[in-house]
């Protein structure tokens, strides 16, 4: 049975998982470093169109990893709340 401070908590953790996806999505949209050797080869204004294909080029790479740990952490956590359900 299920008393009223667990009810309240739900909501909460609910919210602070959608905020923190949010936030880690984001981190990615923000991100146009490049490296020392790709900033040297695209430097000058006629190659700016490469520059911008080769930041979305990035940002691309960076979207798998944030993905694998997303659902990681995802099936950990189904996991986790699975054993806690079994041992009430």
């Amino acid at each position: 049975m299920q008393t009223k401070k667990n009810i309240i908590q739900k909501p909460n953790s609910r919210i602070k998982t959608f905020i923190l996806g949010i936030c880690i999505f984001l981190i990615g949209i923000s991100s146009n470093a490049q490296c020392a050797m790709c900033r040297a080869a695209l430097a000058g204004d006629s190659n700016i169109k490469k520059a911008e294909a080769v930041n979305d080029g990035i940002v691309f790479l960076m979207i798998i990893p944030y993905l694998l740990v997303a659902i990681i952490g995802y099936f950990i956590y189904r996991m986790y709340k699975s054993k806690k359900k079994k041992a009430e």
